[in-house]
């Protein structure tokens, strides 16, 4: 039997793979969750089980979901030394799918996210007397501000970030690098943008592409817009992600790897068209749009800038991450990932196309019926 240790279960990749995980009825899962108490904790494990149409009276696989209390980037992830070595005997596989997706955070509280938890894992998987292999989840941001193509490989060229979030992943690499030469058996996974299902749009939470999508709708800069120049958007839908994980967690092929999970350069969206489509979508979905202006950047900063101090405070703070979409489209990069697809392609893996799900990610994300819980 196969036993999975999950982190950012919660998340938009963990959240979609632990379903595809379950659908094997020889493994198990346990999940390393934050939680106050352990109220707390069976509420969020609720939670998860309602987002992943487990029933209440599907026992069978609920039994096989177990949930640990703690935290990733704590020693032993806070656990006591009786569950901590349990975990360590029961494990085959490990999954590190948790991060701090914010962008500005202080390098030391970003370093503190992304390389004490890479740590922790690899800590654990000393630890571990069965294991078979690692599955660690990255960024294609790590690439920084790499002009052109970033490739499936290790990074190792001094470069420059946008954020402090891709700086702090870039040095989670590293330390993950070392255990690899040390031959520890692990795949690195570097997704682009996540989004929600390919086929029903679902996601746990909103994140990045949702905002951006308000911001192209020209809902929240009152129709004004920056030229986008050739600035192309790589996105990803998570149920891809986590099918490529879950694959890639079985096979040895994979091991010592770069994974680019991501559109790469044949896929990636235009952002005029992308606009175009997100303002077809919010229009139909009842949503009214101002008229859109185009205006080179940096009158657009300038103008956005004065105007977001008559806004409300929520507008204001949603304007003030429009920054970081911006210093993104101003790098002209792209990511590789051929030998991802042609890795994928023996078990009939196919990234999908973006323009095949847009329809379904905005439709689950503008649907006025669905609880607002879910975002």
């Amino acid at each position: 039997m196969k036993h999975y240790f999950i982190t950012g279960a919660t998340g938009a990749i963990g959240s979609a793979l632990v379903p595809v995980l379950l659908a094997d009825p020889t493994t198990r899962v346990t999940l390393l969750l934050r939680a106050k108490s352990d109220d707390e904790l069976t509420s969020r494990v609720d939670e998860l089980h309602s987002f992943w149409q487990i029933a209440p009276d599907d026992t069978v696989k609920r039994d096989r979901v177990r949930a640990l209390r703690g935290d990733v980037t704590w020693a032993a992830f806070g656990l006591n030394d009786e569950s901590y070595r349990n975990l360590a005997d029961e494990c085959t596989h490990l999954v590190h799918s948790a991060g701090n997706v914010r962008m500005n955070l202080p390098i030391e509280q970003a370093r503190h996210s992304a390389v004490d938890s890479a740590r922790a894992i690899v800590a654990l998987a000393r630890a571990c007397r069965r294991l078979e292999k690692i599955e660690f989840v990255s960024t294609v941001g790590v690439g920084g501000r790499i002009h052109g193509q970033v490739e499936e490989q290790w990074l190792t060229s001094e470069r420059l970030f946008h954020n402090t979030y891709e700086q702090a992943k870039a040095e989670a690499e590293t330390v993950i690098q070392r255990e690899v030469s040390a031959g520890l058996p692990l795949t690195v996974h570097r997704p682009s943008m996540v989004v929600g299902d390919s086929r029903s749009g679902r996601i746990i939470h909103f994140q990045v592409f949702y905002h951006l999508c308000e911001f192209l709708s020209g809902r929240r800069t009152f129709g004004l817009s920056p030229h986008f120049g050739r600035a192309r958007l790589d996105i990803v839908p998570a149920d891809y992600v986590a099918k490529l994980i879950a694959w890639s967690s079985t096979t040895p092929a994979t091991v010592g790897r770069v994974l680019h999970a991501c559109s790469g350069p044949d896929l990636a969206l235009s952002l005029y068209p992308l606009r175009d489509r997100v303002r077809q979508e919010f229009s139909r979905a009842g949503r009214r749009l101002p008229p859109i202006i185009d205006l080179p950047t940096g009158v657009f900063r300038t103008i956005l800038n004065g105007a977001s101090l008559l806004m409300p405070a929520d507008a204001r703070r949603a304007v003030k991450t429009l920054p970081v979409f911006l210093d993104y489209l101003a790098t002209e990069q792209s990511f590789a990932n051929r030998q991802t697809q042609a890795l994928a392609a023996s078990v009939g893996l196919a990234v999908p196309a973006p323009v095949d799900y847009l329809g379904p990610v905005l439709a689950y994300y503008l649907d006025p019926l669905r609880q607002t819980a879910t975002r």
